[in-house]
């Protein structure tokens, strides 16, 4: 089965969906790829190019689950299959005490997803209209910061962000706004949780508001490989 193309509605769908979980979830990944009827590895991808942190598939605990309450949540499942969204599997099991998410993570790992009711499908996320569209390239020509288009929009962060790639891709903004730097902020490194292996330069350069000879510089410092730049072999040159 074709994977759908990513247009703004099925964007604003996307980080409306996710709203400001960070960093998303694999089980939010997962239900989201539900949602949207394409693969977990498209929206992980999709969100990384947003620069949203995302749950790796592989750093999924289930921990928390004794032997006891795994038998008892498989039988669960089992003797009520396609009853029971994830939220209401967790309201019903233990006493509460599981959150739906960890409910999820846990049917992940034990691979009995499909004895889950669907989740109702979400209303695609309202797109931006011309009027709100004018706003936000005013606000961004004038150097404001993604919080302030946010506040002034009504929107979130991350569908700021989203629409933000969109305007650039159209060339109506010259570059994505930048985010309020905080301490915390300051320290963080900009190609952390990008998934530069599979993203081309530009496409990085994008995602974390840097040119594109700047992504090659830092790629090459780091020795790190795009889809179509070998920063390592770049070091070792330079290097030799």
């Amino acid at each position: 089965m074709a994977i759908p193309k990513w247009n703004d509605e099925r964007t604003a769908s996307l980080v409306e969906f996710v709203g400001d979980e960070s960093p998303v979830s694999y089980a939010t990944v997962v239900e989201a790829a539900n949602q949207l009827e394409t693969s977990p590895r498209s929206i992980a991808s999709k969100l990384r190019k947003m620069d949203v942190a995302v749950e790796s598939s592989a750093t999924v605990t289930t921990r928390a689950f004794t032997d006891a309450q795994e038998s008892t949540l498989r039988q669960f499942v089992s003797d009520n299959a396609g009853a029971h969204t994830y939220g209401e599997i967790a309201d019903a099991f233990e006493g509460g005490s599981f959150s739906s998410k960890q409910i999820q993570g846990k049917l992940l790992s034990m691979q009995l997803t499909e004895h889950v009711k669907p989740t109702p499908k979400v209303e695609a996320a309202r797109t931006f209209t011309e009027a709100e569209e004018t706003i936000f390239v005013d606000h961004a020509s004038n150097g404001a910061f993604l919080e302030d288009i946010a506040e002034a929009l009504g929107r979130t962060v991350n569908q700021i962000r989203g629409k933000a790639l969109s305007l650039l891709r159209s060339g109506e903004i010259s570059a994505i706004p930048a985010q309020k730097e905080s301490k915390a902020a300051s320290r963080v490194d900009p190609l952390e949780g990008v998934d530069v292996n599979g993203l081309t330069v530009e496409e990085i350069a994008e995602a974390i508001g840097k040119t594109a000879r700047g992504v090659k510089t830092m790629l090459t410092r780091r020795g790190l490989t795009a889809s179509n730049y070998d920063g390592a072999a770049k070091a070792a040159k330079t290097a030799g």
